[in-house]
């Protein structure tokens, strides 16, 4: 699968980040045959179901230069990896508490020559600083979540939504999230008319997540 579908979504993309999302997929192939970050099945499909799945946040919401966005278990770079292509003049923190997959993190930013990206080796709640929104892609249930990430968004906005949490989510959500009566769902099918889409969802949680 090559970059096409990636540009049938985001026709934009300047140069430098049709390069970069090139040179992306070749980096994790390579690394995936020395530590498997991404299942052998996903990296043949590794523009659908982890690049546009990642920029699907990107669909919901436009990041302004100069924010700050941390990616809370960022496992192999997803979304941050992806979000921080899109978003140069953005400051993304990614954070994973297992150390061979910020590893693998380390290795694909220094190959993309990435210079908005730093990683964390450690659990979110030991990570310093406030941030305009949290990114994550379907590490907990979101009340563990939100208890894992309290603190950490900044109360000022730059941007037209309220800061806050946009996690990407699949399936039904109705029993995990009745307690966040605020959250919205945006279904990725409204954005993205692959089958892998159908079930996909961002979910929108602002700052004050209860009410």
């Amino acid at each position: 699968m090559d970059i096409t579908i990636l540009l049938n979504y985001f026709p934009n993309l300047t140069e430098t980040q049709k390069q970069q999302f090139l040179k992306l997929s070749e980096l994790y192939k390579d690394w995936n045959l020395k530590i498997n970050v991404v299942s052998r099945k996903d990296i043949d499909e590794l523009y659908v179901r982890h690049v546009l799945h990642s920029l699907g946040i990107a669909k919901i919401q436009q990041f302004l230069p100069g924010s700050k966005i941390i990616d809370v278990g960022t496992g192999g770079g997803f979304p941050g990896v992806p979000l921080a292509i899109l978003f140069p003049e953005v400051h993304f923190t990614l954070v994973d508490a297992i150390g061979k997959k910020i590893k693998v993190v380390d290795e694909v930013v220094e190959g993309l020559e990435l210079t908005n990206v730093t990683t964390i080796n450690d659990r979110v709640e030991n990570v310093k600083g406030k941030f305009d929104f949290i990114v994550s892609r379907a590490v907990a249930a979101m009340p563990t979540f939100t208890h894992w990430v309290k603190g950490k968004i900044k109360k000022e906005s730059l941007h037209e939504r309220k800061n806050g949490i946009l996690y990407l989510k699949g399936g039904d959500l109705s029993e995990e999230l009745k307690e966040y009566r605020i959250a919205e769902i945006f279904n990725l099918s409204d954005y993205y008319k692959e089958d892998f889409f159908e079930t996909k969802k961002v979910v929108y949680l602002p700052l004050k997540f209860r009410g």
